[in-house]
């Protein structure tokens, strides 16, 4: 009986020991990927092709240059963030496959880098709702073919893109928003057509 009892403190101590060694290493790992969470590195070389990626529900724009992660910065978003953007005043965030159609280097939020909203799938929703004719249809559907702006001044919404500002809380009407530190060094990578995808 009292060989069990030896035996089972035994056993208690090494789970109590390897379940304090799992804590830790969790703790460590948990530590590592926020202190990674936000992050820059210039490249050594100049870039000559970049992408930018942007995560809504985490708030994250992460920037690639050559296919190699560079930086990961915090971003505020429209001030009815969920779901994707479908018409103006809706202050959603759209969410698919953009490039840069305009650069603004003289914006009132520092730097503004304008997105190909609204692209051809909008347009294809809002013209069997009415939204939109079909000459705006067509207009919207040019523009995405040769990477051009497509018409802003619609029921659809328009003048969404990356610019300064701040990034604490939610507040543009639909835009993405970073600090006004971060967008100098987007836009320092975010040529024209640069491509631009966007998460839920």
């Amino acid at each position: 009986m009292r060989r069990i009892s030896v035996i089972l403190s035994i056993l208690l101590v090494i789970v109590l020991c390897n379940m304090k060694n799992y804590v830790t290493q969790s703790n460590k790992e948990n530590r590592n990927m926020m202190s990674e969470k936000i992050f820059y590195k210039k490249p050594k070389v100049k870039s000559e092709k970049t992408e930018i990626k942007v995560y809504k529900k985490d708030r994250i724009l992460e920037l690639y240059s050559d296919g190699e992660l560079i930086g990961r910065f915090k971003i505020a978003l429209g001030g009815s963030p969920d779901g994707n953007k479908k018409k103006e005043g809706d202050k959603k965030t759209p969410e698919g496959k953009y490039y840069i159609c305009t650069r603004n280097g003289d914006s009132k939020f520092k730097l503004f880098l304008g997105l190909s909203y609204p692209d051809v799938k909008v347009a294809e929703i809002g013209f069997s709702q009415g939204l939109i004719n079909k000459d705006t249809y067509n207009k919207i559907e040019l523009a995405q073919e040769f990477k051009n702006q497509p018409p802003w001044n619609t029921p659809l919404g328009g003048e969404v893109g990356i610019h300064g500002g701040g990034a604490n809380s939610d507040w543009t009407a639909g835009c993405i928003a970073l600090s006004d530190e971060d967008i100098k060094i987007i836009w320092e990578y975010a040529p024209m057509k640069t491509p631009v995808e966007i998460y839920q």
